[in-house]
């Protein structure tokens, strides 16, 4: 049978056997975020179009060439987020979290969209986390920033990243280095992309950020914008670097990283890895002091980051990073006959309330089909259900890895498997120099 579509080009299912990788990515972004004091923001997955040609700017590749671009059924143009970060200043500010005590700091897990040629480690839909910290100018929180971005890669096990940070300064000290662009890149103008030669007037920066390869030879020998940064912004950048080495972090200056967004201003940065080919970039960010006041808010200085879910996963994946096993269910009831079917429903809804993973075979079938599927599922313990056991009170409960059965009581059934998955896990504890002994309640069921 022929499938009548597939999944569209540049998106990819998750399915469950993976999941928990990537929920385990996700748990560990969000608590560091936590411990830095990060509280989630949830925005819509659309936005009005120009939400994004103002903070992300009409001359990034984004807007330009990268959006999905629609009109909605009341002829209002509509685009679905390719960043999380126009949303969350919208937000912002249209919540009236600018009037709270500042700073406020938000993290999210959005999916965003992009119209590029799909490859390893770049989708048209993707998935990002991403921390914003709205009304701070000060390079505490650069280096703050920065060192939350490490932790999560710490704490996942990832290694042999590159920091490599730059100041692209602010809109005074930029004026003088965009003029240095034009006069370099004027003596070679007709070479240059019709995109770039477009930009040379209006942005000229961001020709540096081009991804056509002419542009990129051309560019390299372009003037570096530290060196003409203001006093104030090369005294932000100095402060940025000697917070990062009291934190013991270590980076480099690239002085041609600019990103790829018009909203920054300052301290931008990248963790780069050299193990997933070409999209080496896992995570990029910086400030962006004039956002908010560009989209209507008072001026109000802020700072963020976004890293990509799938690039992270895949780096672990080229890594060998460990992943925590995925969770399995703590009993499966083989349930022989309509008697026993309600006794097992009736038990697993008591163990579901107690905050055990329960699981029953839907389809019935035979005694050996249903331990052949609970031991498929992974299940830590079985239990066989049948008219006769329902008339005993009494059950034979099977750990599936050992193969060890204990007798408990069905009228007592959830503190009887307390007892017995409790003895497994201290099996090898002893106290005061004896095994911990829980033979007593394996036959009364009850506990302490």
């Amino acid at each position: 049978m022929a499938l009548i579509t597939k999944a569209i080009k540049g998106t990819k299912d998750v399915l469950p056997q993976d999941a928990y990788k990537i929920q385990y990515i996700e748990a560990t972004a969000r608590e560091t975020a936590a411990d830095f004091g990060y509280k989630e923001i949830r925005t819509p997955v659309f936005e009005h179009t120009e939400l994004f040609q103002r903070g992300v700017g009409d001359t990034t590749d984004v807007v330009q060439k990268e959006m999905y671009t629609f009109n909605d059924k009341g002829g209002r143009s509509i685009t679905l987020r390719p960043e999380g970060t126009s949303g969350a200043a919208r937000a912002f500010l249209e919540n009236g979290l600018c009037n709270e005590a500042l700073p406020q700091k938000v993290y999210y897990l959005d999916s965003c969209y992009r119209y590029e040629k799909p490859q390893a480690g770049r989708l048209r839909e993707f998935h990002q986390f991403g921390v914003e910290c709205f009304g701070t100018q000060s390079p505490l929180a650069d280096a703050e920033l920065i060192a939350l971005a490490s932790a999560i890669f710490d704490r996942l096990g990832v290694t042999g990243l590159r920091l490599e940070i730059n100041s692209i300064g602010c809109p005074t000290c930029r004026a003088k280095y965009y003029d240095a662009l034009r006069s370099y890149f004027a003596a070679r103008k007709d070479e240059l992309c019709d995109t770039c030669q477009g930009r040379l007037e209006r942005n000229p920066m961001r020709i540096l950020d081009c991804k056509s390869p002419v542009c990129q030879e051309i560019a390299k020998d372009a003037p570096a914008v530290t060196d003409y940064l203001c006093d104030e912004c090369r005294e932000h950048f100095d402060k940025v670097q000697s917070y990062l080495k009291a934190q013991n972090i270590d980076y480099t200056v690239n002085s041609r990283i600019v990103r790829g967004l018009d909203y920054y201003t300052k301290t931008v940065f990248e963790f780069v890895s050299d193990s997933i080919g070409a999209q080496g970039t896992v995570c990029g960010g910086g400030r962006y002091d004039g956002l908010i006041d560009e989209l209507g808010g008072q001026k109000t200085p802020s700072l963020g980051f976004g890293l990509g879910l799938e690039r992270l996963q895949l780096l672990m994946e080229a890594q060998g990073c460990a992943y925590p096993e995925p969770e399995k269910a703590d009993l499966f009831i083989i349930a022989l006959g309509d008697k026993a079917t309600g006794k097992a429903l009736e038990l697993a809804g008591d163990m579901r309330g107690e905050g055990f993973a329960v699981l029953m075979d839907l389809n019935q079938r035979s005694l050996r089909a249903q331990m052949k599927y609970a031991n498929k599922l992974g299940a830590r313990y079985t239990v066989v259900l049948g008219d006769n056991e329902v008339d005993t009170d009494r059950v034979q409960l099977k750990a599936m890895d050992t193969g060890e059965e204990t007798e408990i009581a069905l009228s007592t059934f959830v503190n009887g498997f307390y007892s017995v998955s409790m003895q497994a896990q201290l099996a090898d504890l002893e106290i005061n120099g004896e095994a911990f002994d829980f033979t007593s309640l394996f036959q009364t069921g009850e506990t302490e």
